[in-house]
């Protein structure tokens, strides 16, 4: 099974402070068709305004990484954590049995524009919990890096869920395939540029399901990929 999901389909608003694209259903957009993909419940594209943010607010049981791609993005939280991401960087947030946190853009000028992404974890009522690194660009040039994974595998971050998410850059002549098992499931996102894989031209925002098997990734243009291995 191969299933492209463009762009323009996911769901859409405009707050003026936050403009913000959904992947999967999310507050008030909803698509019964489009609930999340094995256990990735949330893509959400959001470009964040000067001096504005999200004000502090509760989670619960959900596996959260924020990838940022342009801007800075401040966090605190209640289990005393107070940090900025930046590109390259990945933060992962445990919520476990229940965390109040903040995001806010500090910057006086220019939006931050990151990806918030929401995993459903296989334990609830867990110790809530927070983790940071940081993935130069080298790391990532024409090659599918893992940036998140259950065991902290290579340097990643970890999450509690029998998944793998890589990230990767992408020009020119550079490519890169992985391999998923024939029982798990892939899935492509472009967070900006344009790429080609399995043979199907994607731009920024465009999506790709895939079950088990070769996942290609050829001819970027100022591409950036995140690829999740999932069960």
């Amino acid at each position: 099974m191969t299933e492209l999901r463009p762009a323009a389909a996911r769901g859409h608003a405009n707050h003026g402070w936050l403009d913000s694209w959904h992947s999967f259903s999310f507050a008030d957009y909803y698509d019964p068709k489009h609930m999340g993909y094995s256990v990735l419940r949330v893509i959400n594209e959001d470009r964040v305004a000067p001096g504005k943010g999200f004000g502090t607010h509760g989670h619960r049981d959900m596996e959260i990484i924020s990838y940022v791609l342009e801007g800075a993005l401040g966090h605190k939280d209640s289990m005393g954590t107070g940090s900025t991401i930046v590109p390259g960087d990945v933060q992962r947030m445990s919520a476990g049995r229940g965390v109040q946190h903040s995001e806010f853009n500090h910057e006086k000028e220019g939006h931050t524009h990151f990806l918030q992404i929401w995993i459903e974890p296989d334990v609830s009522g867990i110790k809530p919990s927070y983790e940071q690194k940081h993935f130069a660009p080298e790391d990532k040039r024409g090659r599918l890096r893992l940036i998140a994974s259950p065991d902290a595998r290579e340097g990643s971050v970890t999450i509690h869920q029998d998944a793998l998410v890589y990230a990767g850059l992408f020009d020119a002549a550079e490519k890169a395939r992985l391999t998923i098992s024939p029982d798990r499931k892939g899935y492509v996102h472009v967070a900006r540029g344009r790429v080609t894989v399995n043979g199907h031209a994607l731009g920024a925002g465009d999506a790709l399901k895939t079950d088990g098997g070769a996942i290609e990734i050829e001819r970027g243009e100022n591409a950036e990929v995140l690829v999740f291995d999932l069960p």
